[in-house]
């Protein structure tokens, strides 16, 4: 089992967000900007679920790595931390999923 953590990505997004946008596909998306970082994020996620569909373990393993990279950089795009992401988890755990769906609005 490997340590690397969703934390320890956020850091390499993080620094990266400060490089030559030629050099950092990272900066680059930062830099086209919430909507372009979305879509990207959503073109990944629709990759994870056709490979999922297809029962193929091995793409979608590199899909929902790719998922998960954009999702952080949408996140830092649209200035949300990975620690608010996380903090809001947390605080869905106190109650049953099916009760916390219960209770969002309409």
């Amino acid at each position: 089992m490997t340590s690397f953590t969703l934390a320890d990505l956020d850091a390499i997004i993080a620094a990266r967000s400060g490089a030559d946008a030629t050099a950092s596909y990272t900066k680059s998306l930062l830099d086209a900007g919430v909507a372009r970082t979305a879509k990207k994020f959503g073109e990944e996620s629709v990759e994870a679920v056709i490979a999922a569909m297809s029962g193929d373990r091995v793409e979608l393993k590199k899909e929902a790595a790719d998922v998960l990279y954009h999702l952080l950089v949408l996140l830092r795009a649209g200035g949300v931390s990975l620690d608010e992401v996380l903090d809001e988890l947390n605080s869905r755990t106190t109650q049953s999923g099916h009760a916390e769906k219960a209770s969002r609005k309409a």
